[in-house]
C-alpha cells in the first residue's frame, strides 16, 4: 500500500478526543493477534493537544550539530536532511512520515498492509518530549517470577490495547504499536535519501528503549496504573531460559499462535539458535547460553563501540555493523520464538516486520534493554557513547495521550531518569568465563594456510582454518588498556533475507566440536535475522564483523605469539556467505 493511503491527523485543534477513544473498562475483550488490511479511513481522527505537562522548551544549550540541523531547514521534524546526504556527518533525524512507503517482507514480497503511522497535520511543530513528573519508579519484574495479580493486570492492559484495533488508525492500538517496528525496520522510511534502519548500528539500543518506554506507558494508562511496568524475559538466567508461563496460555491476550510449537511447555531456549535444532542435552544448552552471555557482555564488549554497534550518522549506508548483544542473544531469541516450521518468513517473532505482533517481543526487548544497564555496571571502559551524532539522533513516537513527539538518544541514557528500573536478578554469566580447553598446547600455525591464501572466500560452506599475523605481541597492561586487539572480518556478504550464523574459534583446527561453546577457544559468533532493504534489489548485505580478543589471547596463553590460528564453523546459511578479508587491528577503546 502506498503512502497515499496515510490518514492525516489534525494537530492541536483544542478539541477533546473523539468519543471513539473513550476507555470503558468493561467493554474490552481479549483478541488474538492477527495481520490486518486497511484502506483509506473516511472518518476524522482528533489528536489531543493537552501537551503542556509534557512539553518544555528544547534544550537551550544546542550544540553545533543541532544548529546545523536548523540551518539546513529540518524545521521541526523534517526537511533537507531527508532529501540528500550531507557532506559531513550529522545525527539521524526522525523519519519523514509524509513519505513513509511500502514495507517489505523479502525480495518481491511486500507487507500486505501499511506500516506507516497516522501523520500529524502540522508536522513541523511536533515538540520534543519532556518526562512528566514522577513520584515512583516503575519496576520491571522478571517474567518467570510474576504473580497472578500482576499477570491479570498485564493481560487486561493488553486486551484493552487490542480492543483499540477496532479503529486501525488509533496510534495506541496493538497493531499500530507493532507497526512501529515494521516501519523502522523493513524499509518504509528513508532519511538522507537512504533507507532508515534502526538495527545493525548504534541506534539499536536507544530506539528500542524509547519504543518500550511509550508502549509501557500506554499499557499503564489503559488500566489507570501509572506504576505498571513491562516484565523482562530473564533468558540470561537458568530460571528464565524458557518462554515465561504467562505468554504460553492459549486464549490469553499475551498468547500468540505464530510461535514455534516445539519450543513451548518449558523447553529450554538456545541463545545461539538459528533455525536448526541441536541434539544437545539441556544442561549443555544452558552452559552454552551462559558462555555466550559472558562472551557478548564481557570478552567481546570491553569498549562502547563493540557493545552499541557501528556509527550510523546521516548520509551513510544503513546497517554498518551491530553490537554484541544485538548479535547474540537478541537475534537468536527472535528466531527461536518465531514459527519457522509453519510460517514462510518465521512470523511473528522471526521477522522484523511482524515481531511486534507477538506480545513476548516487548518482554524480550525489556531484557535486551536491561543488558544496557548491566553492561555499564561491569565497569572498566563500559560507558555510553559520547559522539554527538549518536546523542542527537532522533525518533518519532506517540505518547499515551495520542500526542506526537520527537525524542533524542541523549535523553534515553539513564533508565531511572526515564522513570523505570529493573527488579534485581542474579547474573551468573558474569562468573562464567570458559576455562576448559580443547587443545593442551598451541596449534602449529605453520601447518595451516595463511589468511592471504584463504581469503577472499567465495562461500563459507564448511569449516575453515587459517593462520593470521598479529600487529603486536607481548603487549603491556598499559598498552592493552589503551587499545583493544580486534579480529576483523571485512565485507561479509550474504542474502539479507536468509538466516545466517557462523562461530569463531582461536587456537583450534576445523575438527573442533562447535556444539560445546564453553571452551576457552570460543571467540564468538556472527548472526543475522532476515530483513529487507527496499532500495537493495539483490538483497546482498555487506558488513564488517569485529571480535575483541585481548582477553581471549590471555586465557589461551597466546599473548606472546606473533601468529595465531583461527577457525570458522558455519551453523546456518554458510553456503551463501562470502568474506573478502580478515585482519587483526589495534583500536582505541
Amino acid at each position: 500500500m502506498s503512502s497515499s493511503s496515510t490518514t492525516t491527523l489534525p494537530l492541536c485543534t483544542n478539541k477533546s478526543l473523539s468519543s471513539s477513544f473513550t476507555t470503558n473498562n468493561s467493554s474490552f475483550l481479549s483478541k488474538p493477534s492477527q495481520l490486518f488490511l486497511h484502506g483509506r479511513r473516511n472518518q476524522s481522527f482528533k489528536v489531543s493537544c493537552n501537551v503542556n505537562n509534557n512539553v518544555g522548551e528544547h534544550e537551550k544549550n544546542l550544540d553545533a550539530v543541532d544548529r546545523r540541523n536548523v540551518l539546513l531547514g529540518l524545521g521541526g521534524l523534517y526537511g533537507a536532511a531527508n532529501l540528500a546526504p550531507l557532506a559531513s556527518a550529522s545525527p539521524i533525524p526522525p523519519p519523514d512520515l509524509k513519505s513513509c512507503g511500502v514495507a517489505h517482507v523479502k525480495e518481491g514480497v511486500d507487507v500486505l498492509y501499511s506500516c506507516c503511522p497516522p501523520v500529524p497535520d502540522d508536522i513541523d511543530s511536533v515538540p520534543y518530549y519532556k518526562f512528566p513528573p514522577m513520584t515512583k519508579l516503575r519496576i520491571r519484574p522478571p517474567a518467570h517470577a510474576a504473580d497472578e495479580e500482576y499477570v491479570a493486570k498485564y493481560q487486561l492492559a493488553t486486551s484493552r490495547m487490542r480492543e483499540l484495533d477496532k479503529d486501525s488508525f488509533d496510534p495506541l492500538g496493538f497493531k499500530q504499536q507493532a507497526n512501529i517496528h515494521c516501519a523502522y525496520c523493513n524499509g518504509a522510511y528513508k532519511v538522507g535519501g537512504k533507507e532508515l534502519q534502526v538495527h545493525f548500528s548504534w541506534l539499536f539500543f536507544p530506539f528500542h528503549r524509547w519504543y518500550l518506554y511509550f508502549y509501557e506507558r500506554i499499557l499503564g494508562s489503559l488500566i489507570n496504573d501509572p506504576t505498571f511496568a513491562l516484565p523482562y524475559w530473564n533468558w540470561d538466567h537458568p530460571k528464565g531460559m524458557r518462554i515465561p508461563p504467562m505468554f504460553d496460555r492459549e486464549g490469553s491476550s499475551l498468547y500468540d499462535d505464530k510461535r514455534n510449537q516445539n519450543h513451548r511447555n518449558g523447553t529450554i531456549i538456545d541463545l545461539g539458535h538459528f533455525g536448526k535444532e541441536v541434539d544437545t542435552p539441556q544442561l549443555q544448552i544452558m552452559t552454552n547460553n551462559l558462555t555466550l552471555m559472558y562472551r557478548q557482555m564481557v570478552t567481546n564488549a570491553p569498549c562502547p563501540s563493540q557493545f552499541f554497534g557501528a556509527a550510523y550518522p546521516l548520509g551513510t549506508k544503513p546497517s554498518p555493523g551491530m553490537g554484541t548483544i544485538e548479535n547474540i542473544p537478541h537475534t537468536p531469541v527472535h528466531i527461536w520464538t518465531g514459527d519457522t516450521p509453519r510460517q514462510k518468513n518465521g512470523e511473528n517473532m522471526g521477522n522484523f516486520y511482524s515481531a511486534g505482533l507477538d506480545p513476548i517481543f516487548y518482554c524480550h526487548h525489556a531484557n535486551v534493554d536491561r543488558m544496557w544497564d548491566e553492561w555499564k555496571l561491569i565497569g572498566g571502559k563500559r560507558r555510553d557513547l559520547s559522539n554527538k551524532d549518536w546523542l542527537n539522533s532522533e525518533f518519532f513516537f506517540y505518547d499515551e495521550n495520542r500526542n506526537p513527539y520527537r525524542v533524542k538518544v541523549r535523553d534515553s541514557l539513564d533508565s531511572k531518569k526515564m522513570g523505570f528500573s529493573y527488579a534485581p536478578m542474579p547474573t551468573p554469566w558474569r562468573n562464567f568465563k570458559p576455562i576448559r580447553k580443547t587443545t593442551a598446547g598451541k596449534v602449529n600455525t605453520a601447518s595451516i594456510a595463511p589468511v592471504t591464501k584463504v581469503f577472499p572466500l567465495a562461500k563459507l560452506d564448511r569449516a575453515i582454518s587459517f593462520s593470521i599475523t598479529r600487529p603486536a605481541s607481548s603487549r603491556t597492561t598499559q598498552e592493552k588498556n589503551e587499545q583493544e586487539e580486534i579480529l576483523t572480518f571485512n565485507k561479509i556478504a550474504y542474502d539479507d533475507t536468509q538466516y545466517v550464523r557462523f562461530d569463531v574459534f582461536l587456537n583450534v583446527d576445523k575438527t573442533v566440536n562447535a556444539d560445546e561453546l564453553d571452551k576457552a577457544e570460543f571467540a564468538g559468533s556472527y548472526t543475522s535475522l532476515p530483513h529487507v532493504h527496499g532500495n537493495n534489489t539483490n538483497h546482498v548485505t555487506s558488513v564488517i564483523f569485529k571480535l575483541a580478543i585481548t582477553e581471549l589471547l590471555e586465557d589461551n596463553g597466546l599473548e606472546d605469539e606473533d601468529t595465531i590460528a583461527v577457525t570458522l564453523v558455519p551453523k546456518v546459511g554458510g553456503e551463501g556467505v562470502s568474506i573478502e578479508s580478515v585482519e587483526i587491528k589495534l583500536e582505541d577503546c
